[in-house]
């Protein structure tokens, strides 16, 4: 099993959802996190004078998936928060030994 960690765009929250809701991967956790990448932030103009924001408002999205469907889920997240401009975000993988749903006590893919 794999976590994919995606910092994406607030504004795109919904359509990742909707994206994977089409899908059939439905489970996932939503966090409001704030950062910058490589460009530390953005220049923004109010009332006539230019100032730098570093620290960028982001969400991020988490879901676990079968290794076998890794490659399909990722793409679906990309397609879905890509803006073509800088601060889309990135997606971050990590290895999951093991799952267990609370409720039930099942363990592995049946818990998820």
């Amino acid at each position: 099993m794999k976590k994919i960690e995606a910092v994406i765009r607030s504004e795109k929250v919904g359509d990742v959802r909707k994206a994977l809701d089409k899908t059939c991967f439905s489970g996932l956790m939503l966090t409001q996190v704030d950062g910058h990448g490589k460009q530390k932030g953005t220049m923004q103009e109010w009332r006539g004078d230019i100032y730098r924001v570093g620290i960028l408002p982001k969400t991020k999205v988490e879901v676990v998936v079968e290794d076998k469907e890794l490659d399909t889920v990722v793409r679906v997240i990309m397609d879905a928060a890509r803006t073509g401009e800088i601060g889309d975000g990135k997606i971050f993988v990590y290895p999951v030994e093991e799952v267990y749903r609370i409720r039930t006590a099942e363990k592995g893919s049946a818990a998820l």
